[in-house]
C-alpha cells in the first residue's frame, strides 16, 4: 500500500496490538478492582484502542468521548491543541482514565490533564496511551501507562489516520517522511 507515493510498512501487527491491549487492561483491572471508572476516549484516533480496551475491563465503567485536534492534514503536529468538543460529566470524586492513541509532543496530553484538574477534583486520573513517542516530547508529561514506545515515524492504522483515511487498518503502519 502506498501513501503519498511512499510504501506503508507494518510497525505492529494485529496480534501484537491485541496482546498489549489485554496487558494494559489487566493492569487497569488490578489497579481499580471493582471501583467504577470513567473512560475518556480522545476522538478520533483512539476509538479502536478504546473499544478493544473496554472489552477487556472488568469493573463498572462509563465511556465518554471528547474531540481534540493537533495534526490537521500534515505529517507532524501543528503544535496547537484545538478543543473541538470537550464536554464531560461531573468527574468530582471519580476515577478517570484518559485513553489516547499516541502521545508525542505532549501538548494534547498536558492540555487535557490540566483541563480535568482545573475543572474537577478527580479521585484518580490515569493517562493511558497506546503509543509513546518520547523522542518528540516538548512538554513535561508522561503517560501513566502505555502500550509501545516508538521512534519518530508517521503512523497510520488502528485508529490513526492520514487525511481521514487508514483508520480501519487492523495493524499500525508507518511511512518514512
Amino acid at each position: 500500500m502506498l501513501i503519498e507515493g511512499k510504501e506503508l510498512k507494518v510497525l505492529r501487527d494485529e496480534a501484537e496490538i491485541q496482546k498489549r491491549v489485554r496487558e494494559i487492561a489487566d493492569s487497569l483491572n488490578e489497579r481499580f478492582k471493582e471501583e467504577e471508572i470513567y473512560i475518556i476516549c480522545v476522538l478520533k484516533g483512539s476509538i479502536m484502542f478504546t473499544v478493544d480496551l473496554i472489552k477487556n475491563l472488568k469493573m463498572p465503567l462509563r465511556t465518554e468521548f471528547i474531540r481534540l485536534a493537533s495534526y490537521g492534514h500534515d505529517f507532524t503536529s501543528s503544535g496547537k491543541v484545538k478543543a473541538v468538543d470537550i464536554s464531560l460529566p461531573d468527574l468530582n470524586g471519580k476515577n478517570a482514565v484518559i485513553v489516547e492513541d499516541i502521545i508525542d509532543t505532549g501538548r494534547t496530553a498536558k492540555f487535557l490533564v490540566d483541563f480535568i484538574h482545573m475543572n474537577f477534583k478527580v479521585k484518580n486520573l490515569v493517562f493511558c496511551s497506546l503509543m509513546d513517542k518520547k523522542c518528540k516530547r516538548e512538554v513535561d508529561i508522561q503517560p501513566d501507562i502505555y502500550g509501545f514506545e516508538i521512534d519518530d515515524k508517521f503512523l497510520v492504522g488502528y485508529g490513526l489516520d492520514y487525511k481521514g483515511y487508514y483508520r480501519n487498518l487492523t495493524y499500525i503502519g508507518y511511512i518514512d517522511v
